[in-house]
């Protein structure tokens, strides 16, 4: 087979997610969990492993494992087993992981067409903070440890390889986000590493069916960087095969900053690890009766939501998805759609959350932190349907609530935006347009209604935004005899 381009090959990739559970306390032990604690104050003798000592499992932390698997579609083990995972790193106080191995508590998911081959539990490693030679921690270019995070209950979510970009990642990461957001079991907050994403990735050419050889992208925890990432490797991987070198397994760490790609070590396989049982602890049995408790309780999930704002509110599949899979975004629009009332326009409220206010906010943003209340917002595109304001004003307002907030009315009775009636005001302003325009009066009797623009352009001009453009059009339809 020819190697001459890169789109002879085809992407393979599974992901590994790791969601930070939003219990009281730790894993196996009662010692709280606090963001942004002084370091190395929320530690026992338990969590950094003093021998002697034994781990006790989190009931809440196993109840929001399961819901998590059942969320995903997985089946729940009836039995599972608790393993160690050794290896020896600074933020490993044990020398080993509590994890769970060859019988994970869900298994066999799927998601929006990525396959779950299981979500398991175990707990987190502390975190290492690597001083420079500018640093103010215990002296220049050291490694510090905060153990505070060590023993954090985390479910593993790990995905066949079904992905085939860097763009398909992201969305699905942004479902999968929105998913566990919703079910109320972490708060996904990936600047806080409530979430983090690993990547496996080969390439093949297309059509085959064997697996080429991966190499994997660790913590990445922004779905830009994710998908960046996943995509630069993609283009490395091509570029060796091109030249007819091999891959090699290894992981990786992607810079966003620079965009380059490098080797953090060759890749673990299992036996590496000399997983064991860990003999302090008993199998997870949960009963029948829990399971079928937990399931009943699940709220509506991202993709029934989506169904929900396509099929019922009449909006397209691209802006339900987007609503649906963006968990901030989407509660703030169904907030907005509360506000407003029965007679809301449910399409019109969402170009402006999606368009005009993302727009303005970020992509990325939650806004309800942002100073533009679903109140708001809501009064704004009521009076856009009421048209006592323009398009082109409403967006002037809008402007001034993301800079300080505000109440609609007022800013537009403030800025003078109040749109104007089809009165003798706005009728003698479009036969102005009319004289002032010719060409675009010939052309439009001549059938080219595209020549309109002209004209609207004229009046909007003369009126500062302030007329509304389907009444301009209607007006001038009739003078003309259209």
């Amino acid at each position: 087979m020819s190697q001459n381009t890169a789109t002879e090959y085809e992407a393979v990739i599974g992901l590994e997610i790791h969601v930070q559970l939003s219990t009281n306390t730790k894993m196996f032990c009662g010692c709280q969990l606090q963001f942004g604690a002084d370091p190395n104050t929320l530690t026992c003798p338990v969590c950094l492993g003093h021998p002697g000592t034994l781990p006790v499992p989190n009931e809440k932390a196993v109840r929001y494992a399961i819901a998590t698997g059942l969320a995903l579609g997985c089946s729940i083990a009836p039995r599972s087993m608790f393993h160690r995972k050794n290896y020896f790193y600074p933020d490993l106080p044990k020398g080993y992981q509590i994890s769970q191995f060859d019988v994970p508590i869900c298994s066999d998911g799927e998601l929006a067409g990525v396959r779950i081959h299981r979500a398991h539990m175990e707990e987190d490693a502390a975190k290492n903070i690597h001083v420079g030679e500018s640093g103010r921690i215990h002296g220049a270019g050291r490694t510090v440890v905060d153990y505070n995070r060590g023993g954090t209950p985390l479910v593993e979510i790990v995905t066949e390889p079904d992905i085939r970009s860097g763009a398909q990642a992201r969305e699905w990461l942004q479902l999968l986000r929105a998913t566990i957001k919703q079910l109320g079991v972490s708060d996904v907050n990936m600047e806080e590493g409530s979430l983090r994403c690993d990547a496996n990735i080969s390439i093949r050419p297309v059509g085959a069916t064997e697996l080429g050889t991966k190499t994997e992208l660790k913590n990445m925890n922004s779905f830009r960087f994710i998908e960046r990432g996943i995509d630069a490797e993609i283009a490395r991987q091509t570029a060796l095969v091109n030249a007819g070198e091999k891959v090699r397994q290894e992981t990786l760490h992607f810079d966003p900053s620079t965009g380059s790609l490098t080797s953090l070590r060759s890749k673990e396989e299992s036996h590496d690890y000399r997983y064991f049982p860990e003999p302090d602890l008993v199998p997870v049995a949960p009963p029948a009766e829990l399971i079928e408790e937990i399931r009943a309780s699940l709220p509506e999930l991202p993709l029934e939501k989506a169904d929900h704002f396509e099929n019922g509110l009449g909006l397209s599949v691209d802006t339900a998805r987007f609503l649906a899979f963006n968990a901030e975004i989407g509660a703030y629009y169904q907030e907005v759609l509360l506000e407003a009332g029965a007679d809301v326009d449910a399409k019109r409220t969402a170009d402006w959350v999606t368009g005009e206010l993302v727009a303005r906010i970020g992509a990325d943003a939650d806004p309800a932190e942002s100073k533009v209340t679903p109140v708001a917002l809501a009064q704004l595109v009521t009076m856009v349907g009421e048209k006592k304001v323009t398009n082109a004003g409403a967006k002037t307002v809008l402007d001034r609530l993301v800079e300080s907030g505000g109440v609609p009315e007022q800013i537009v009775e403030a800025e003078g935006l109040a749109a104007m009636g089809d009165g003798d005001e706005l009728a003698g302003i479009v036969d102005a347009a009319l004289e002032a325009n010719p060409k675009a009066v010939d052309d439009m009797k001549a059938g080219n209604m595209k020549a309109i623009g002209a004209v609207i352009g004229f009046v909007m001009k003369q009126t500062q935004g302030r007329a509304d453009g389907g009444e301009v059009t209607r007006i001038v339809r009739e003078k003309l005899g259209l």
